[in-house]
């Protein structure tokens, strides 16, 4: 398995990429948590007691689209791990091409209306299978990392750790602990509060700051992986 050679740097961008992400589907596609399944069922259930809310039918499909982000995203990283493949490079390359994919149908779709229009469901979906590609990929290869799509865990550990410090009981790995966990959620909010902003001046567009971070991270992991590799 090909871990990256610095877990800040994937931690903190990883989690601003998934805030962002999370953020611009929600503000774009009539509620839409890309990132959060939960989010989404508990929307669902809003909309099946309240039959004036729309768009129940992309929510609904965005469970199997995500699902289906996780699985393809395992099996990958099955076959290239049997090969010593770079599987981290791979998989990253895989949620790039699914977020381009929900920018282009995202623009196609603009401008939203009060209706989802088939553009708006493919970018919807397309979107939500790139963050079950991030999950996976978080849960299988970056697993030394503290998860940087869903904060609820991050923010419970930050405030056990917290309270360990401020009662003098915490050790050296609780501090270490803290910023593990810290950076990823800072990031996560600050990604969400750019998306926002971002989209309302740009659109579907703002999809390309995603694009570049990961597009970065790729090239970071890509030149580490050779680098790893001794000369002959």
């Amino acid at each position: 398995m090909d871990q990256p050679p610095h877990s800040r740097l994937f931690g903190t961008s990883l989690g601003f990429l998934a805030g962002y992400v999370d953020t611009l589907g929600f503000i774009a596609l009539f509620g839409l948590f890309t990132a959060h399944v939960t989010g989404n069922f508990v929307l669902i259930g809003a909309a099946l007691a309240d039959a004036s809310r729309a768009s129940i039918l992309l929510k609904f499909l965005a469970f199997p689209a995500f699902i289906a982000g996780v699985a393809v995203t395992r099996l990958m990283v099955l076959a290239v791990e049997r090969r010593a493949g770079p599987s981290l490079t791979l998989a990253m390359l895989l949620q790039w091409a699914l977020l381009a994919g929900f920018m282009v149908f995202g623009i196609l779709a603009e401008p939203i209306g009060k209706d989802v229009s088939s553009m708006a469901m493919a970018a919807g979906l397309l979107g939500t299978a790139a963050m079950g590609v991030h999950s996976a990929t978080s849960r299988l290869l970056l697993a030394h990392l503290a998860p940087t799509s869903m904060m609820t865990g991050n923010v419970t550990q930050i405030v056990i750790d917290t309270v360990d410090v401020l009662r003098g009981a915490a050790d050296a790995a609780t501090h270490a602990r803290c910023g593990k966990f810290f950076w990823p959620l800072a990031a996560f909010a600050l990604g969400a509060i750019a998306a926002a902003f971002a989209y309302l001046a740009f659109g579907f567009v703002a999809l390309a700051v995603p694009l570049l971070l990961l597009a970065g991270l790729i090239i970071v992991q890509h030149r580490s992986g050779h680098a790893a590799v001794p000369a002959a």
